[in-house]
């Protein structure tokens, strides 16, 4: 079963898509109403290239906030699985400090 915080970065994500599509609909739309209201072609061209800039700017924003998103949800689920088993004593790695050559020991054939 998907964790609730991962089905919501999903739902984030499609709701993101649904907004960029239907502002890519209005970039089309808005100019073809101008045009059919008597409005020259540079206004509605002109109208379609700020949308379009608009649009652009506002997908990059959501796909931004999208991944700020996503990154702080994984970190949360990471904080609240436990740690590895750190073994005896808290100690991690194996035998780090155990063996070899200590400062200021004589050396032994």
């Amino acid at each position: 079963m998907p964790e609730p915080e991962a089905d919501a970065a999903t739902r984030a994500s499609a709701a993101g898509a649904k907004v960029v599509r239907w502002g890519a609909f209005s970039c089309a739309l808005v100019p073809c109403t101008l045009l059919t209201c008597g409005y020259p072609a540079g206004a509605a061209l002109g109208t379609a290239v700020g949308l379009t800039a608009v649009t652009a700017a506002c997908r990059m924003l959501l796909r931004q906030s999208e991944r700020a998103y996503i990154q702080q949800t994984y970190a949360r689920l990471s904080i609240d699985r436990p740690g590895p088993h750190r073994g005896r004593h808290s100690r991690t790695g194996t035998g780090l400090h155990r063996g070899g050559r200590r400062p200021g020991a004589p050396d032994q054939p």
